[in-house]
């Protein structure tokens, strides 16, 4: 892939700023989404999504500095570790130790990175690329963007949901009209890739996003005038939270986010060895998953710029650079960090690979969760918007990791039952879940498969030599 602007290269001021605002606009809804969702399940939690938006922005430094600049990716939430969040507050008796337990947790996830990064460093990576192969590695980065096409699809087509609540009347918007406004989105992404000059190739995201919500914009607008909340895209409260208690202060401008740390007090009073277990348990062997979809991201970026990451700077400098990013961004947001796929499909698709981009969007999510009202607009972009983009995002993960299958033999018997394998387990859905007294782990989707993919490669290494002839017949060599 010819690169517009590589990893050392450092693009203008004025473009920089653009360039590290789309880096942010790929990755924040799913950063901001996941304090959301833990706030959903446990009530009592009110986790900080700006301070989530903070802690993804400090990680993503570290990570740059121990990968000494080489690795054009930015770090987020992880969703692997939604059930981790939860468990640690589940298990705390006190909402203080609750947040002791997601630092703690990322530490203890992040020690699990650090000790293998110590491992890959005395052993070097020829074991992991005989474990895993282009065969193995490829058809996983792709399960990595097709895993994902469920939640762009599901995006693509809702906006406005019902409320639950019968005494609160909340009509759902149609989703024949969020998929119209979703296309739109993607349709303005597509032409500014395909047809655009100079900023439109560059920032087909930004584009995309800002027609999408103009017309959902209008469409909405439109619906208020015939009154058919059907056609309702925006909520009417969407901006809602630029207002301290119905009032616009200097709060609703600057605010310091609520991070995690601060709510700790007291909790060292409650601490125990139960509790530790309960952490250590829900959260160490979801870092051992993360850490395989951890080698399929710097793989699938490492084909995207041309240039082995596992070598330069090294996987054990990458998985320093996203354990300990992840621990310091925990300490801040409460969320364990991980490489976002979101962020390398944009350096895909923009052809933008280099590293000052992400440092500025990394510096820039610092700053902006600081800043209210941009919080507040991001919060207000409909779901079918952020559809749109994600589909573009996701697919190009997808194709990348096809890529990589092309320089696989596939007339080789072997080679195709891992493919296939990976392929039908990962879209097919296939996860484990295993039930503790402490919480329920779960191996998702993308680990079952990769898992399975290893297994099989294994069992065939040594099979004789066959290929698969045009005729159809089975040619031993």
């Amino acid at each position: 892939m010819k690169l517009i602007y590589q990893v050392e290269d450092k693009p203008k001021t004025p473009q920089l700023i653009v360039f590290a605002l789309q880096q942010l606009l790929a990755i924040m809804t799913a950063t901001l989404a996941v304090p959301v969702i833990i706030n959903e399940n446990v009530p009592a939690a009110k986790m900080s999504p700006a301070a989530a938006l903070f802690g993804a922005g400090v990680g993503t430094l570290i990570y740059l500095f121990f990968t000494k600049r080489k690795s054009p990716v930015f770090l987020g939430s992880s969703f692997a570790f939604i059930g981790s969040l939860t468990s640690a507050f589940a298990g705390a008796s006190t909402i203080a130790l609750g947040y002791l337990g997601l630092i703690l947790g990322a530490v203890l996830a992040g020690l699990v990175y650090v000790i293998i990064s110590f491992v890959v460093k005395l052993r070097g990576t020829k074991w992991i690329e005989k474990l895993m192969p282009a065969v193995v590695i490829g058809p996983t980065v792709a399960i990595i963007g097709l895993s994902l096409a469920g939640n762009a699809v599901g995006d693509l087509t809702s906006a406005i949901k019902a409320e639950a609540d019968p005494l609160i009347e909340t009509v759902a918007t149609d989703p024949k009209v969020a998929l119209l406004c979703g296309l739109v989105t993607l349709a303005v992404v597509m032409i500014c890739s395909a047809y655009g000059k100079k900023s439109g190739k560059l920032i087909p995201f930004i584009y995309g996003i800002l027609a999408g919500y103009a017309f959902s914009l209008i469409i909405t607008l439109i619906g208020h005038l015939v009154n058919v909340p059907e056609m309702y895209v925006i909520a009417e409260d969407s901006w809602e939270g630029f207002l301290i208690d119905g009032k616009v202060t200097f709060q609703s401008f600057i605010s310091m986010p609520e991070f995690s740390f601060l709510n700790v007090s007291g909790a060292f009073d409650d601490f125990n060895l139960t509790y530790f277990l309960t952490v250590l348990v829900a959260y160490a062997p979801v870092a051992f998953v993360v850490f395989a979809e951890h080698i399929a991201d710097h793989m699938n970026i490492s084909s995207i710029i041309e240039r082995d990451l596992l070598k330069d700077p090294g996987l054990d400098k990458t998985l320093l650079g996203d354990g300990i990013g992840s621990m310091v961004g925990a300490f801040f947001g409460g969320c364990p960090n991980t490489t976002y796929g979101e962020s390398i499909g944009c350096v895909a698709i923009t052809k933008n690979a280099s590293v000052v981009s992400i440092i500025a969007a990394a510096i820039g999510a610092i700053l902006i969760s600081f800043f209210n009202p941009f919080i507040v607009f991001i919060n207000s972009i409909p779901h079918c918007v952020m559809g749109g983009v994600c589909m573009a995002l996701y697919g190009f993960i997808a194709v990348s990791g096809l890529k990589m299958i092309q320089k696989v033999d596939l007339n080789k018997n072997k080679n195709l039952f891992v493919v296939s394998v990976i392929l039908i387990a990962g879209v097919g859905g296939l996860e484990v879940s295993f039930t503790t007294a402490n919480g329920v782990i779960t191996i998702t989707k993308v680990a079952c498969a990769l898992i399975l993919g290893i297994l099989t490669n294994l069992l065939l290494k040594n099979a004789p030599e066959e290929e698969v002839s045009e005729s159809g017949k089975v040619e031993k060599k």
